[in-house]
């Protein structure tokens, strides 16, 4: 997709879509000039939903999260159906239903299938609002949309609509609902070979009352004690999350963060015998998993600076070679397991090894973000990893619509 202004200010030029932005916004590339050429395409056409839904991208990944929902809403209004073409001879047309909300509100199925013969349709909804009796025509669906709050109407109105849906759906919304920090935790609890921490969620006042003595953290927390980790209910990719050693850091945390409830989970040391902390990203499709990510940092919520470090960089090399022989194996019946319990064909797991061997849950969501961003030179090993994430992605829209046909 070309960025020359002459294209992107036309009107109604094609959906530049999430993925070529993030991808330059990513590379650390200044996205002011496009998002003026948006602004003043969509001053001068006010109708051009495509102008507006890319200028709320822009917004939304140069930091300015409010204006950019209240820019994409208007986009929803004027349309709420947007075409991303295949950028090869197309093969086969993916319906992707969607919810309104920042980058991290929906799957981005953009990076699964970029530079790919899949076209997207892209189908905004709203719990609030009347859902369509027609849709763009295609082979397979995915519900996009990922559990929150905000979305959690939006999912139960979907279940019902998409019950009967004459296509193979991909993620089906009422497994979805169950992807809340504490829905994981109760729906993994008890599982052999799996470490997933007590989540509850609660009231500001009880975090108060635990913050003032009155009320002992075990009477929140059953399996576990300071230090713990809090988080606000609606937070994302870290916002706001510490970990909390005392009461009295409880006390100050609640003076500075505000929100009406809270998640909260007792802390867990998964330090390696080295003293140094290591996440992955894996996604499960269809059951197989397949690593996206690996981290390894001195700090626990993993702030790695792998681009600094070549030794770091080293270590992913190897672990994401290894991954199909060693992790994958290791905790082959705990995946299994997961898979089993949760009924996603498409799931997200971040995660890491405890000292004992087990698997450490951290997160599991349909909509983390999966991609082939990183410079090559930096990172010549993560392309291969990935692109056998894309092909597996691509194989599981493949035999979606063979049974679709055959239904």
């Amino acid at each position: 997709m070309t960025f020359d202004a002459s294209i992107i200010g036309r009107h109604n030029a094609p959906l530049i879509g999430v993925a070529p932005l993030m991808r330059r916004a990513f590379a650390g590339e200044d996205l002011s000039p496009v998002g003026q050429t948006l602004l003043e395409r969509a001053q001068a056409y006010p109708n051009d939903a495509h102008a507006y839904m890319d200028f709320s991208t822009v917004l939304q990944l140069t930091g300015d999260r409010d204006d950019a929902l209240a820019v994409q809403a208007e986009a929803i209004m004027l349309q709420p159906h947007y075409t991303i073409a295949a950028r090869r001879a197309p093969a086969l047309t993916l319906l992707v239903l969607m919810g309104p909300g920042d980058l991290m509100a929906n799957t981005p199925v953009e990076f699964l299938v970029e530079n790919s013969d899949v076209t997207l349709e892209l189908l905004y909804l709203r719990g609030d609002e009347d859902f369509p009796d027609e849709v763009p025509e295609h082979d397979v669906m995915l519900v996009a949309v990922a559990e929150s709050e905000a979305n959690q109407l939006l999912l139960q109105r979907l279940v019902e609509y998409t019950s009967d849906w004459p296509r193979p759906v991909i993620n089906r919304p009422e497994k979805i609902r169950v992807l809340s920090r504490d829905g994981v935790c109760a729906a993994l609890r008890n599982m052999p070979g799996v470490e997933v921490p007590v989540t509850v969620r609660t009231g500001l006042g009880a975090l108060n009352s635990v913050a003032s003595g009155a009320l002992p953290i075990e009477a929140l927390l059953l399996d576990g004690a300071f230090p713990i980790i809090v988080r606000p209910l609606a937070s994302h990719a870290g916002t706001n999350m510490q970990k909390l050693d005392t009461p009295a850091a409880l006390g100050r945390y609640l003076k500075d963060v505000h929100g009406p409830q809270f998640y909260v989970s007792r802390f867990v040391d998964y330090r390696s015998a080295d003293g140094l902390f290591r996440k992955y990203r894996i996604v499960l499709i269809e059951g197989q998993p397949f690593i996206c990510d690996y981290a390894v940092s001195t700090n626990w919520n993993l702030n790695a600076g792998m681009t600094d470090s070549a030794q770091k960089r080293n270590e992913e090399a190897a672990a994401m070679a290894a991954f199909d022989t060693s992790f994958a194996q290791r905790h082959r019946a705990a995946l299994q397991a997961i898979d089993q319990r949760m009924g996603l064909p498409y799931l997200g797991i971040d995660c890491a090894e405890m000292p004992n061997g087990e698997l450490l849950i951290f997160e599991l969501d349909n909509a983390m973000i999966v991609h082939a961003m990183d410079p090559e030179p930096i990172f010549p090993y993560k392309i291969p990893a990935l692109q056998k994430v894309f092909a597996a992605f691509r194989a599981l829209l493949q035999r979606s619509k063979k049974a679709g046909l055959l239904a």
